[in-house]
């Protein structure tokens, strides 16, 4: 069985997509001992690597100057979508005998998905926006919304499979071993985590970093995780290094002990929502990219999570009142909803 999975990555897209991708991957490797290879563009800021270094064979798109006519999702490429479609062809046709494309991707839809249906057996679409059709065989979108079973309606065909909502979240193996021991958060806050995703475009580490040294929070320590692909990750470190209760870490491969030691988080509504939520830890969250509001708002009045806003709207101060209130009431378990069935 031959998966090959087009996703990409660089500062503007995050790592996110590529992250679960390779957890995708590493399920289709182990538990169907199936052949992966990764088909990803040489963008800036990009994390492929990571894909080699757990072992995939990496098939790289050529990197182009950007295309100003390129606007919104589109952007992503870098190039327009026929010329993806012929490059990516090519590697296609060179592997021979594809059974799934796994195309995770909000820069490519239907017109994409038809020129690679001759080359491959099932199209398995990834997506979290439901805003444009798809030709796919199975579509996952792993986030919680409030009339989840709808979204999709004219979007995908009839025969199309759907995987929708948090028990289908591609949560690495380290989240699964860490839940097994996950203490239950009650009273006193001793430990905060601090992530706002691999790229953090709108710095918003440095904003929670700022407000949480306004408060000088006594015994404890909080941990302070940056992607490789952040560029504000020299500036967070040097911060960092001016008070001794903040550690800095960059490009961290054991996520889950961090949010299992944590008793607070302060992140984005990315896909570190459902890790979070998986280990029961309780996160102040800014929505630092458009497509995370809704989710962020549905799953606020679901108790998921504490919501405070757009990354525009949430200032240092809003932050440090947060933060106060959390340090002096503390984790009160019945005031966190984290009853979500997991597959």
């Amino acid at each position: 069985m031959k998966v090959v999975i087009r996703v990409d990555s660089s500062n503007l897209i995050g790592s996110g997509h590529v992250m679960r991708s390779i957890t995708l991957a590493k399920r289709f490797k182990y538990r169907q001992n199936a052949d992966v290879h990764f088909i990803s563009r040489e963008l800036e800021g990009n994390l492929s690597y990571l894909a080699e270094n757990a072992g995939f064979a990496l098939h790289k798109l050529p990197r182009y100057e950007k295309d100003t006519k390129l606007a919104g999702y589109a952007e992503w490429l870098s190039v327009d979508k026929d010329t993806d479609a012929r490059e990516t062809i090519e590697i296609l046709r060179s592997l021979g005998d594809v059974d799934t494309l796994v195309v995770d991707s909000y820069a490519l839809d239907i017109d994409w998905e038809k020129q690679m249906r001759p080359f491959v057996r099932k199209i398995f679409v990834i997506d979290d926006l439901a805003n444009r059709r798809h030709e796919a065989d199975i579509l996952l979108d792993q986030n919680f919304y409030i009339g989840k079973d709808n979204r999709y309606n004219g979007l995908v065909p009839k025969t199309c499979r759907m995987l929708l909502g948090p028990k289908h979240a591609l949560l690495r193996d380290e989240f699964y071993e860490e839940r097994k021991t996950v203490k239950d958060r009650e009273g006193q806050i001793n430990n905060i985590l601090v992530f706002y995703g691999g790229s953090d475009l709108t710095n918003e580490t440095m904003k929670a970093l700022k407000a949480l040294v306004n408060i000088s929070p006594e015994n404890v320590v909080v941990n302070v995780v940056v992607g490789g692909g952040n560029n504000h990750k020299n500036d967070v470190e040097k911060f960092c290094a001016e008070y001794d209760f903040l550690r800095y870490y960059c490009q961290i491969d054991n996520m889950a002990k961090f949010m299992s030691e944590a008793d607070l988080a302060l992140g984005a509504g990315g896909s570190s929502t459902w890790e979070r939520l998986y280990l029961k830890l309780p996160c102040i969250v800014t929505a630092i990219a458009d497509n995370q509001i809704k989710i962020s708002k549905d799953c606020a009045k679901a108790g998921y999570i504490d919501y405070i806003g757009t990354y525009d709207e949430v200032s240092e101060e809003l932050l440090q009142e947060k933060i106060k209130g959390y340090l002096v009431s503390g984790i009160v378990p019945s005031n966190w909803n984290f009853n979500i069935e997991w597959e």
